[in-house]
């Protein structure tokens, strides 16, 4: 069995939950996870500890505050970028982690280019971004074209609740969760794998930071945009989208395109989570990656 270390990182005024798995390889540098949302948890990222043991690379993942098993905070301003990366600094120094791999998935590889982008943090010897965009002006353009792949029962649906800013009718909810069932996962948790039937808790970040859903951002985030800053990441970059994503091709390329040398993997049937879809796909790749840049 893996080692697997669970703690707590004082955050403010706050606790971050942490989950170690495996050991500390000096050869291989630990690899941190940046879960998704804003609100989801790192529940899913337990899908790679296998890997953690097959590998003999550390495992770094925790609860962004306001998610999982960390502190829920009630004070709205808690929830924005420059929250999330000053605990991600934090936790990097709590743990000692000087040199590290970094990934992130939807909103944690966005976390990931603010963080290279605005506080040039040292050590970093490789960062993957999945599923994530640079705009979120572009991604809910692309959301509202995915959008029209659906029935037009469903369309109406979608155009009526953004219309009246009511997303509490049954033909919404219905139709979001077929858009969801197609691009994202599964909206039936009794399909998913035991660590993504467990709650996220981050219902209240997610509404205040995104919004009410993937195609109507009006929240803390909705102004995310960092394309023209890609340029100061520097070091090695892999970009990785689905076929079938939230992050269309159209949104991982204008990533890939800033991003001096960036590389681009595109999963040929995945939704917006490789690592469920086409998990030793993405397991593959994830390893040759990090070890041709450790």
């Amino acid at each position: 069995m893996t080692k697997v270390v669970e703690g707590y990182m004082p955050f403010r005024e706050y606790q971050t939950y942490y989950r170690i798995v495996g050991d500390a390889n000096p050869k291989k540098a630990p690899l941190v996870l940046l879960h998704g949302g804003p609100g989801s948890s790192h529940n899913y990222y337990e899908l790679l500890d296998d890997y953690a043991e097959k590998s003999g690379r550390q495992l770094i993942m925790y609860d962004q505050v306001g998610c999982g098993k960390s502190s829920l905070p009630e004070d709205e301003s808690v929830y924005v970028k420059e929250t999330w990366a000053e605990e991600l600094i934090a936790l990097r120094k709590y743990l000692q982690l000087d040199q590290i791999h970094l990934s992130g998935q939807s909103w944690g590889g966005m976390l990931a280019m603010f963080y290279l982008t605005s506080y040039n943090p040292q050590g970093v010897k490789s960062v993957m971004i999945n599923s994530s965009p640079a705009s979120i002006k572009l991604w809910t353009q692309e959301q509202h074209r995915l959008i029209k792949y659906l029935s037009p029962e469903d369309q109406q649906a979608i155009a009526d609740a953004e219309a009246n800013n009511d997303f509490t009718g049954a033909k919404y909810l219905a139709a979001n969760e077929r858009y969801m069932d197609a691009y994202a996962w599964e909206t039936d948790k009794s399909k998913l794998p035991e660590p993504m039937q467990r709650p996220t808790n981050g219902q209240r970040a997610s509404f205040i930071a995104e919004g009410p859903n993937e195609f109507t951002e009006n929240g803390s985030i909705s102004d995310f945009e960092v394309t023209d800053q890609l340029y100061k990441i520097q070091i090695p970059a892999m970009v990785t989208s689905g076929t079938d994503d939230l992050c269309t091709p159209l949104i991982a390329k204008s990533v890939v395109d800033h991003i001096p040398g960036a590389k681009w993997h595109l999963f040929g049937n995945s939704r917006h989570l490789a690592l469920l879809d086409q998990h030793d796909e993405f397991i593959s790749l994830l390893d040759n990656w990090l070890n041709e840049n450790d």
